[in-house]
This record gives C-alpha cells, sequence and structure tokens, in this order.
C-alpha cells in the first residue's frame, strides 16, 4: 500500500525545500487551492503546463439502479472536475 503525504506533511516538505516558514507556505498552499477552486467553479480551465490540467465538467442526466432493491432511479445531472496528469508527472510516475 502507498504512503498517502497529506498537506501538512507537503508543507513541511516545501517549507524545507525552500527554506521558507511553514506558516508561509501554508499560506500560499491555501492560496493555491483556493484560486483552483474558484477559477474552475467560474468554467475556467487552470493549466501548469508538464503538470497538470483542471477544469468543469458536466454529467448529463441519466437512469440508475438502486443497488439494494435493484428499482430503477433517476440520476440529476451535475457538474464535476476533470484533472488531467501533464506529461512530466506522467514522466515522474514511470521512473
Amino acid at each position: 500500500m502507498a504512503n498517502t503525504l497529506n498537506k501538512g506533511e507537503l508543507v513541511a516538505a516545501i517549507a524545507a525545500h525552500t527554506g521558507e516558514s511553514q506558516a508561509a507556505v501554508n499560506r500560499v498552499v491555501d492560496a493555491l487551492f483556493e484560486t483552483i477552486a474558484k477559477t474552475v467553479a467560474k468554467g475556467d480551465k487552470v493549466t501548469i503546463p508538464g503538470w497538470i490540467s483542471v477544469e468543469k465538467g458536466f454529467r448529463a442526466a441519466r437512469a440508475g439502479r438502486n443497488p439494494q432493491t435493484g428499482a430503477t432511479i433517476q440520476i440529476a445531472a451535475s457538474n464535476t472536475v476533470k484533472v488531467s496528469a501533464g506529461s512530466k508527472l506522467k514522466a515522474a510516475v514511470k521512473k
């Protein structure tokens, strides 16, 4: 099973790599994710070339089944998030 890097560990690793304080790095990480969320919510795409792209998607309404009863149910249309890995991230995983 792979280990998970949580936000606190990510902040500590970035702080150690850059020499910045963990508080400063934490503010930057929070601002990064808030900016991505606001941008994607507006319907715009966020792209960090080679690393990642995030965009708003749409899932159409469809029929589904209740797994307990087997009854057919209608699943409402909804917005979703699409996240795609870039070439640098894919290459790093292949090493």
